[in-house]
């Protein structure tokens, strides 16, 4: 009679944890209908609190979590739920929200290998091929956009390199003509030193000396010692005359 009891006990133990999973599974759906995503991922907690291995309750938690745009927790959510004793229907469910989860979060490559999984266990499913075809267009224009990217970048990078070179042949050119600029003003500067210094020379040649006559005062000089000269020797030969005019009246 014990153990008829203790197993009566167990059994309603269990229904009414089965029925307070259910419960919240229900109040999940009805939210989640309601669109109060919030409290549907409550709900659906709790159920999991009941029953941590409950697929429902895990599939409805990552759906609740992916339209709160939780991309990411609802992505491992999905992760988890995904077992090898689920029948292929679920797991094609699984794999098929795996992947719109990673789509939305952006992770290309993982949400095509979720899609391809899906169809690996439902083949014929249109809805999970399309969003297989979409996520390879989106990646092989994502390809694309970088492959531009990266060709404009090295086009910058070249742009930015010619630029540099042409600005240090710039700086180049205008040190060279600096140079340039300097040598003939030191070229100047230097003949105008030579030019000053040989006017000194010039000027300092040119200064009398107190010892010395210059040839004009010497030609002077001498014109009026010849004109002296001539003076002393007309005035000689003046007394001459006269003195041999006075020997003539002399009476012998």
């Amino acid at each position: 009679m014990k153990i008829i009891a203790v197993f009566i006990m167990l059994t309603i133990a269990m229904v009414a944890k089965a029925q307070t999973e259910k419960s919240f599974i229900r109040e999940g759906n009805g939210h989640y209908n309601d669109s109060i995503f919030s409290e549907s991922e409550i709900d659906y907690r709790k159920a999991l609190d009941q029953n941590p291995t409950s697929f429902k309750a895990g599939f409805n938690l990552g759906d609740a979590l992916y339209r709160q745009e939780k991309f990411e927790e609802a992505a491992d959510q999905f992760k988890t739920v995904l077992s090898d004793d689920l029948s292929k229907e679920d797991k094609a469910k699984a794999y098929h929200n795996l992947g719109n989860s990673l789509l939305a979060g952006g992770k290309l490559e993982e949400s095509i290998d979720a899609y391809k999984n899906a169809l690996r266990n439902n083949p014929s499913d249109m809805e999970t091929k399309y969003n297989l075809a979409y996520a390879q267009h989106m990646l092989k224009k994502q390809q694309q956009q970088k492959n531009q990217n990266q060709d404009q970048n090295q086009d910058q990078q070249n742009q930015d390199q010619q630029n540099q070179d042409q600005q240090n042949q710039d700086q180049q050119q205008d040190k060279k003509e600096q140079d340039q600029q300097n040598q003939d003003q030191q070229q100047q500067q230097d003949q105008q030193n030579q030019d000053q210094q040989q006017q000194q020379d010039q000027q300092q040649q040119r200064k009398p000396n107190p010892d010395e006559i210059s040839k004009e005062d010497a030609e002077r000089i001498l014109e009026a010692l010849q004109n002296d000269e001539k003076n002393v020797q007309d005035k000689l030969k003046e007394k001459k005359v006269k003195a041999h005019k006075i020997v003539i009246e002399k009476d012998w």
